[in-house]
């Protein structure tokens, strides 16, 4: 870690040393993603359907937005029931995401606790284990955990040929597999330092979160020739707000309180699948008018509608 950071000139005056690891996770999250996309093209002998509307995308948050609870968790669970740790790792985990989503912030400790706990566990393992095991346990958990309402939202980008990425804290490897299952374009996650197929134990940057997550998108936007004022993006947390507000349409996924009332002061879109109710104050659905006309007319539609 000391080496990556090098790589950046420091003074008093730039960026902080959290700064610095976001913007190192970001970018080796777009890195990551881009190449296993491709691996998955190479791979798939029918070939992907190449996108109509080159310039713009759609970027999901995962826990909460995409899948009902936290993925880590529910991957934990399958690594548990196959002995891979005990049963009190689990709930140890389960308790930290428990007290982060009701508190809605990130406890440093908590976080160091976790980080280190995953990557004693991966530490030696090869690349290849892990991404099998996220197919296993995405097959036996998680996709009866998809939220319905989110996968049509993700569904409807499709249809208007754009791009779809997942962006997660998430292990890129088991990111990419929730993607895949989904027929999404690919994910943006966290990545682990790996040699030789194994892993090292060490993380490239940082988690993947906050600014993170939108340096991420920011990257892969510069990569992919997207214009991010065409694209959209959906989360539940307000520690997404750095990701929500580089597209041109942000949308809050069953969102924290705190994100709720950012979405209500900006006037962004809000869905609400928890009770099943549509919790949007804007008339025009922003997915459907994607999918009809582009990105650009819902954001005309909704400043006629706030003004």
């Amino acid at each position: 870690m000391h080496d990556q950071l090098t790589r950046f000139p420091r003074s008093p005056f730039g960026p902080s040393e959290e700064e610095v690891r976001a913007n190192l996770a970001g970018e080796a999250s777009a890195d990551a993603a881009l190449s296993l996309h491709d691996a998955e093209l190479e791979a798939d002998s029918t070939g992907f359907e190449v996108p109509r509307d080159l310039t713009a995308a759609a970027f999901f948050d995962v826990d909460n937005t995409m899948v009902q609870g936290a993925s880590i968790v529910h991957f934990a669970r399958g690594l548990a029931a196959r002995k891979y740790f005990k049963t009190s790792d689990l709930v140890d985990v389960a308790w930290k995401q428990v007290k982060f989503r009701v508190t809605g912030k990130e406890n440093s400790a908590d976080m160091v606790s976790g980080r280190e706990k995953a990557l004693a566990f991966i530490a030696g393992r090869s690349t290849a284990e892990l991404a099998a095991l996220g197919e296993e346990i995405y097959d036996e958990i998680i996709a009866d955990k998809i939220w319905p309402g989110t996968r049509a939202l993700a569904q409807m980008h499709l249809d208007a040929g754009q791009q779809v990425w997942l962006v997660t804290a998430t292990p890129v490897e088991l990111a990419q597999v929730i993607a895949k299952r989904l027929g999404l374009t690919g994910a943006l996650g966290t990545v682990a330092e790996s040699v030789d197929g194994k892993f090292t134990g060490r993380l490239v940057g940082d988690i993947l979160h906050g600014l993170g997550k939108a340096h991420a998108v920011r990257t892969l936007a510069i990569r992919e020739g997207l214009n991010l004022k065409r694209c959209s993006a959906y989360s539940d947390s307000h520690n997404d707000v750095p990701m929500l507000s580089l597209v041109g349409t942000a949308v809050a996924i069953n969102p924290d309180s705190d994100l709720r009332e950012v979405a209500k002061n900006r006037g962004w879109e809000i869905r609400d699948f928890r009770t099943g109710r549509k919790a949007a104050k804007i008339g025009v659905p922003t997915a459907l008018a994607l999918g009809a006309a582009g990105g650009a007319v819902a954001a005309a539609v909704t400043r006629r509608r706030d003004h």
